[in-house]
């Protein structure tokens, strides 16, 4: 993976501070807790001496192992934080189906009586970084930047989407999901020849060429990853489509003309709160009297903050907004929206074909990385699947128009047809 430009995962040391030692009733205590906060589930705890503490007598899922006493007191202390850290350094372990566990652990924890004051706690102490246009390249390259070959290892082979695939048939392969994903947007937007478009955030500029290609439109697609520009240059020009689409390296705050259609397929999430309405400024100048749009984005049905290891480790400042947050967008300017669909299992399903393919590669990802490193990575799609699963993430599919534009479909017919 030479082309890899970004630091990998900086982890703390895997070396125990307290290997070993007899467990009293206070660690007994600690590890109960933490079974009361993940709603006394199906799950037992494992001692770093051998000893087993549980509160339920249903079958378990499987077993947490916690390996010295600093790490029982980490995870007391401050558990979204520091359990994927303590995972990944393989001071604590998941014993039992991977996903399966972790989804019982988050359907408990939505059920726990001590969740909704460690939740006001927890948004309190963890507060996501503000996306500046300073700060948010950072946050950008520390994520998409780790290297183009360490994505392809996974995503799907001819678009490199890293977004939720749709599957209108649940057979389809992962490139037949992300082609069926990139049609389903350009429907609802219903793109057709001449139509100038505006991309904000274009990942590796598979969607940008799909629209280019397969609607006959120009795209103006902009991002701040240098090794997703460079990936996209590279792919138009040799697609012969360089003519048509313009990848801009750019924040979208900085989006100047005017298009017909703007569209953003997982860049929201990356927004930020504070920067909803300025998005919605830079989407009001840009778009004609007559345009529409669609904004794709990870959320929320009730608002909180990204779980905060994947924010720190992950996707520093990244944010998943509820319905209600993301009207922030379009009310100041008296956008008109006029579709929300919901894909959540969608999202579930591509999370387990790339979890599937991130499994088959793990011993190249570790030959470039390291086994953190892929443990971490194994942890945040295994815990993203178990997410939507369990409904604590939603994927939202929001299409808008200026509020005068009459121009409109008469039904939703036109999604589903070729």
């Amino acid at each position: 993976m030479k082309d890899s430009k970004a630091a990998p995962l900086t982890l703390p040391s895997d070396a125990p501070t307290e290997a070993s030692g007899p467990v009293g009733a206070f660690e007994r205590f600690l590890a109960r807790q933490i079974l009361a906060f993940l709603g006394n589930a199906p799950i037992t705890i494992a001692l770093w001496n051998g000893e087993e503490i549980s509160t339920n007598d249903a079958c378990h899922v499987g077993r947490l192992v916690i390996r010295d006493r600093a790490a029982l007191w980490k995870l007391c202390l401050n558990p979204d934080l520091h359990f994927g850290d303590l995972y990944s350094v393989g001071r604590a372990e998941i014993e039992g189906d991977f996903v399966h566990f972790l989804e019982t652990a988050y359907a408990g924890v939505s059920s726990s009586p001590q969740i909704k004051l460690l939740k006001h706690i927890r948004n309190y102490v963890n507060r996501p970084r503000r996306n500046t246009l300073d700060s948010a390249r950072d946050h950008i390259q520390h994520h998409y930047d780790l290297g183009n070959e360490f994505y392809q290892l996974w995503l799907d082979t001819e678009a490199m989407q890293y977004t939720c695939a749709y599957y209108p048939e649940p057979a389809l392969t992962l490139e037949q999901a992300q082609r069926a994903k990139m049609d389903h947007v350009c429907r609802k937007l219903q793109l057709k020849p001449g139509d100038r478009v505006v991309e904000a955030g274009c990942g590796w500029g598979g969607f940008a060429r799909h629209m280019a290609h397969h609607y006959g439109v120009t795209v103006h697609s902009y991002n701040i990853s240098r090794e997703q520009i460079r990936f996209a240059r590279d792919k138009a020009k040799e697609q012969g489509l360089d003519g048509r689409i313009e990848y801009v390296e750019d924040d979208y705050r900085n989006i100047t003309g005017k298009f017909d259609a703007f569209v953003s397929v997982g860049m929201l999430e990356h927004v930020g709160r504070d920067n909803f309405r300025p998005l919605g400024d830079v989407i009001n100048r840009c778009l004609t009297e007559k345009g529409r749009g669609l904004i794709h984005s990870i959320g929320r049905n009730r608002a909180d903050l990204m779980n905060a290891w994947i924010e720190k480790r992950i996707f520093p400042g990244a944010y998943p907004p509820t319905l209600r947050e993301m009207m922030e967008v379009f009310e100041p300017h008296r956008l008109s929206v006029l579709d929300v669909e919901n894909i959540r299992l969608h999202y579930a399903r591509t999370l387990e074909q790339w979890l599937e393919r991130f499994d088959h590669h793990a011993s190249d990802v570790e030959k470039t990385y390291d086994h953190a490193f892929v443990r971490a990575w194994r942890l945040y799609l295994a815990g993203s699947i178990a997410a939507f699963t369990t409904g604590s993430l939603q994927l939202f599919q929001v299409v808008f128009t200026r509020e005068r534009n009459n121009e409109l479909a008469p039904s939703r017919a036109h999604l589903y047809q070729s």
